[in-house]
């Protein structure tokens, strides 16, 4: 059983006395401001149905509905400038993916590509639909380097797994042994065969873990609680939503409400727009930090989870970003060139004596450091995988800056 937290409301800018630079704090406080006011929505969403086949499988068809940023609304519209983390998907039991409208609505205007598989709506195999995920991941990467794609070098580097129910749990076995996605989210995930719980034991990305408090259907001691339980991923967050259901997490769908009606008539306590709204007050700094680097939005959703008292929560996670505007020595800076870079890293500071950098994946473990010999230095990167990074200079072994990095 999850233990029930006592949370007070905690919510705090410290500003600090240290020496800043004042365009650094300007960004700063414009980002932290945009989180607050929830002002994310930049792009109208483009839609297209493509039809993919994976040929360790018999060239098994894959049918997705994909959403993305684009530079007009509408049906095979062309892709907005820029390049843009992909989520995958799953859908629930017996439910089309148009009842995940709230999803891709929310995400694909903050510069996501969305993309849903309409595979497994019949009598499903988790299995298959596990690899189903797990296969757009790779694929729709590679079509950023498809000069026919629409998607051509408009894909960045990093990746999510997302699922509802039945596609919560699959995407526990999309991720099992696979580090191709940066994280995963399930909302309200449900046991699969094979067994999620198993493949969980297995998943070693960052994870958060979504669930309501009054599902009926998938009940969370009984399916999102082992699974969680069994991650092996160093940082995984579990929060349950009070009064929260199990169909809410999507829009309306008749199966998925009449198997709810079954065992709670009447539904859950909390509407279905407070709880998706709840949902991604949560996963949408989650997702800007793991595949967007952004500081700002980790510091805001921890400040959620302990200010909310609409969730409980488990927090196993020891990620503690720095706020980068707060070093003492402003005249110190790291420049990193290219960036999105695939090999080779040239590092430039302007003080090198007694200078060192170390670079970690985005939940804060250690890549590789080096001791700085010279001004600019060149490092090879080619052994990082590809995702987002952040680069530590420190001097003295004092942490002056930090610098967000993409390996392509």
């Amino acid at each position: 059983m999850i233990k029930k937290e006592v949370l007070a409301p905690l919510f705090f800018i410290n500003f600090g006395t240290k020496t800043i630079l004042i365009m650094k704090k300007i960004l700063s406080v414009l980002s932290f401001l945009s989180l607050c006011l929830g002002s994310f929505a930049q792009y109208p969403i483009g839609h297209r149905t493509i039809t993919y086949q994976d040929p360790a499988r018999s060239n098994r068809d894959i049918e997705t509905e994909i959403y993305y940023p684009a530079i007009t609304a509408g049906d095979n519209t062309d892709v907005a400038s820029g390049q843009f983390p992909i989520i995958v998907f799953g859908h629930g039991f017996v439910m089309s993916v148009s009842s995940y409208e709230n999803i891709w609505t929310a995400l694909a205007p903050l510069g996501y590509i969305v993309a849903l598989p309409t595979t497994e709506g019949g009598a499903p195999s988790h299995s298959n639909f596990g690899l189903d995920l797990a296969f757009l991941i790779n694929k729709i990467k590679s079509e950023g380097a498809n000069s026919s794609s629409p998607f051509y070098q408009k894909v960045a580097a990093t990746s999510a797994v997302m699922g509802h129910s039945m596609g919560g749990g699959s995407s526990f076995l999309a991720c099992e042994n696979n580090t191709a996605p940066t994280v995963m989210i399930t909302l309200a995930a449900a046991v699969t065969d094979p067994s999620s719980v198993t493949a969980a034991t297995h998943v070693t990305i960052p994870t958060l873990v979504i669930s309501g408090a009054e599902d009926c259907v998938a009940p969370p001691n009984e399916h999102q609680v082992p699974m969680f339980d069994s991650l092996a991923s160093e940082c995984k967050v579990y929060i349950s939503i009070n009064g929260g259901g199990h169909c809410n997490f999507a829009n309306y769908n008749f199966a998925c409400t009449f198997g709810e009606e079954t065992c709670n008539p009447g539904g859950a306590t909390l509407e279905q727009t407070e709880q998706q709204a709840t949902t991604m007050n949560f996963v949408k700094p989650y997702l800007d930090y793991f595949l967007n680097g952004t500081i700002a939005s980790w510091n805001s959703f921890v400040d959620s989870l302990n200010s909310s008292t609409k969730i409980t929560f488990i927090k196993n996670c020891n990620i503690n970003p720095e706020t980068i505007d707060q070093y003492e020595t402003p005249d110190i800076r790291m420049d990193l060139f290219p960036n999105p870079v695939s090999e080779m890293l040239t590092i430039s500071v302007s003080e090198f004596q007694d200078a060192s950098i170390v670079i970690t994946d985005i939940a804060g473990k250690t890549m590789t450091s080096k001791e700085l010999k010279a001004n600019s230095q060149n490092m090879d990167i080619t052994f990082l995988s590809q995702g987002v990074y952040l680069v530590r200079l420190y001097i003295n072994n004092e942490l002056l800056d930090t610098q967000k990095l993409i390996k392509m």
